[in-house]
């Protein structure tokens, strides 16, 4: 993240904050090899934000993102939201994850919870109703 956007705008959690209270952390192994991982915050008992998304670069390609996105999105249905959020960054290297989330039906929108404008980041909800 902090190779690609400056780091006022990067939103990604650390270690500390994946353990958090409202956050559940999935990894995506094989064999012993880490794939990809994500992590799902509650906001309200109503929407969910989608965090952490990454695929560890041996695995780029291999559909590892939709995997763990489908199960984050399960998961989010699981516990009865009705949208989940997303922030990811704008610029031409995270057009791959702009593209992932757009096929899952993601559409564009405004800041939500906390966030402010800002250029370096793109706003994507999905409505699970």
């Amino acid at each position: 993240m902090h190779s690609h956007t400056p780091a006022e705008s990067v939103h990604a959690l650390d270690v500390d904050s994946l353990r958090g209270d409202g956050v559940t952390f999935w990894s995506a192994w094989s064999g012993d090899a880490l794939a990809g991982c994500g992590a799902l915050q509650q906001i309200d008992p109503a929407h969910g934000e989608i965090k952490s998304m990454r695929t560890a670069d041996a695995f780029r390609g291999q559909g590892v993102a939709s995997l763990v996105l489908v199960h984050l999105l399960d998961a989010a249905r699981s516990r009865g939201y009705r949208r989940v959020s997303l922030e990811t960054g704008s610029n031409s290297p995270f057009a791959p994850a702009r593209r992932l989330y757009e096929r899952h039906g993601f559409t564009y929108g405004e800041p939500f919870a906390d966030y402010e404008p800002d250029p370096w980041s793109v706003f994507m909800s999905l409505d699970l109703a």
